[in-house]
């Protein structure tokens, strides 16, 4: 009888228990009272249509003085191209509320938003679309474009392709296949990330690593790595790298230079963030005497690698989405930036496109002697807060067969400085 009465205790004990766990989480719960909608649709958006939206973009088309190309900065043909690819994608269905947002305005509102760097809230007073929509409008265009123009990044599989970027470089820098970069794309702390993104400026950031050819295309990507990982981590962590090392890459079997019987490698070009190795080349630290082998392969090889400047800059300044610090999340602007890029290089070899894109005067511009003579508009248009920005220069040791090979490149140089200079 005793045990009975203490199961009946410990039953009752557990209860109450249980009930008091529920009263108290049920009172801390703060109950909102439920507000009925005020509105379906703002006032102002009321009398918006999807004909009244296709109308808009038409009138931007038939403007003469050439708004529309721009609005979007590109030729009415490609944004056709784009849109014939896109719409199987992107286009939504009309339901019993309310009509669809048309294809169209949707790859419209994404260009416009690249193109300008307007903020969702400016967009919504633009196209009277709400910002909660256009918030999901544009990454679904990007990752639309993305999948479409997939194929305008494409790195050489082959040491033919190799030699045809090399033949870009030969003139001022023979046995380069691609100059490479790194930047930094700064962001808002993005939220439970601790110091992932903190980088050595004291912003949050990811990196852009970037090969581009001589005609100022890009040829290799890496985006996303966090900003506290160091410029040399990153590269290393890179597939270009993995490659590498790995011979994945096909490229051609080294070579001597001009006048040499010593073979040298085929190498890309970097700046001082990088290390010296077999196969990339940057330029000695420091100041050197005019007229000195250290400071002559330091004019060449930056004579050569200015083209991974110009493409930066020319992206940087015709996508101003680049213009300030991103308030999205990394995997947004990962997309977004992936997005800037495969259209950079699909409008780079559009034949109507390219007029718009990069107007004469856009790039820099050289004499015969490679001396700077019409430094490229987008200089003037960078912006120095603008969410790209260069990677830390850090020295380090190099091995030695890669100082070996960057003292060949520096004989040949400093022997063909001597040869011009000859009466």
């Amino acid at each position: 009888m005793d045990a009975e009465i203490c199961t009946a205790i410990a039953v009752t004990l557990c209860a109450l228990a249980h009930y008091n766990y529920v009263y108290i989480k049920d009172k801390k719960k703060i109950k909102k009272k439920w507000r009925r909608r005020r509105w379906w649709m703002t006032k102002i958006h009321r009398n918006r249509t999807s004909l009244t939206m296709e109308n808009q973009l038409m009138e931007l088309v038939a403007e003469p003085s050439g708004e529309f190309k721009k609005f979007t900065r590109m030729s009415l043909e490609d944004f056709e191209y784009l849109l014939n690819k896109v719409s199987p994608v992107i286009m939504k269905r009309d339901t019993q509320l309310r009509e669809a947002i048309p294809a169209r305005v949707r790859l419209a509102v994404t260009l416009r938003f690249l193109a300008s760097g307007d903020n969702y809230e400016s967009l919504h007073f633009l196209f009277k679309i709400s910002p909660q929509i256009i918030s999901k409008i544009i990454p679904e265009v990007c990752l639309a474009l993305n999948q479409v123009l997939k194929e305008e990044i494409k790195i050489p599989s082959t040491a033919e392709e190799w030699l045809d970027i090399e033949n870009g470089f030969a003139r001022k820098y023979p046995r380069a296949i691609g100059s490479i970069d790194g930047k930094h794309i700064t962001l808002e702390c993005p939220s439970n990330s601790g110091s992932e993104y903190y980088n050595y400026k004291k912003t949050f950031s990811i990196v852009l690593l970037a090969l581009v050819d001589s005609s100022y295309n890009f040829i290799f990507e890496d985006i996303g790595s966090q900003g506290r990982i160091s410029d040399g981590g990153v590269f290393r962590n890179s597939l270009l790298w993995q490659k590498i090392c790995t011979n994945a890459l096909n490229i051609p079997e080294p070579n001597p230079l001009p006048g040499s019987n010593v073979h040298v490698p085929y190498v890309f070009l970097g700046d001082g963030a990088f290390a010296l190795t077999d196969h990339v080349m940057k330029p000695y630290p420091g100041n050197h005497e005019y007229g000195s082998p250290k400071r002559i392969f330091n004019q060449a090889l930056s004579r050569a690698r200015v083209v991974v400047e110009n493409t930066f800059g020319i992206l940087v300044t015709k996508f101003r989405v680049f213009k300030k610090p991103f308030q999205l999340c990394p995997e947004k602007i990962s997309l977004i930036t992936m997005t800037c890029i495969l259209l950079h290089n699909y409008l780079r070899k559009s034949n109507t496109s390219l007029p718009i894109y990069t107007p004469p005067g856009t790039i820099d511009i050289y004499d015969n002697n490679d001396i700077l003579t019409h430094p490229g508009t987008w200089r003037q248009e960078l912006e120095s807060n603008s969410a790209v920005r260069d990677l830390l220069h850090v020295p380090r040791r190099p091995a030695s067969n890669a100082r070996e090979i960057r003292e060949e490149f520096t004989n040949y140089f400093f022997a063909l400085s001597q040869q011009q200079n000859l009466p």
